[in-house]
């Protein structure tokens, strides 16, 4: 089964819904190179459909699109464990923050009896999460779980 094509076109006006319209063709060519059980295809077609039915160019495209980008990358990382670049490594950074930073800050500043080193937990904490997303980003990389391209 193969994938729908996109029918809205790039314009000059909005920089923004140019760049989403780019993205989402980039991620349907990369989907193309790769071998998808028919259902998730199908999902994905329907999604297709769904943004090509919109007549406005304006930001009801653009919140279209970017509603069905997160939910194709959604379908594909819980069912296919496919990911695109920098996946890991967002979604940790912040988890780093909440996880590692925010406990590490509040120990710190227990310890040392001010509240003020709560601020040098959050750093800490953000560079542990991109640790651990950059190596997770790499497992997939390897295990070729990774899409060749990048939301942002």
């Amino acid at each position: 089964m193969k994938l729908h094509k996109l029918n809205h076109q790039a314009d000059n006006e909005n920089i923004k819904l140019n760049e989403l319209i780019s993205q989402f063709t980039k991620l349907l060519a990369e989907l193309e190179k790769r071998e998808l059980p028919d259902e998730i295809v199908s999902s994905i077609n329907n999604d297709i459909d769904e943004i090509n039915a919109v007549t406005n160019t304006g930001n009801e495209l653009k919140k279209q699109i970017e509603w069905r980008v997160q939910k194709i990358l959604k379908l594909l990382e819980k069912n296919l464990k496919l990911v695109p670049k920098n996946y890991y490594r967002n979604m940790w950074m912040v988890l780093g923050i909440a996880v590692f930073g925010l406990p590490i800050g509040i120990l710190m500043g227990v310890c040392w009896d001010s509240m003020a080193y709560l601020s040098i937990g959050l750093p800490i904490g953000l560079v542990i999460g991109l640790g651990l997303g950059a190596g997770m980003d790499n497992k997939a990389l390897k295990e070729g779980r990774q899409l060749d391209v990048d939301i942002n």
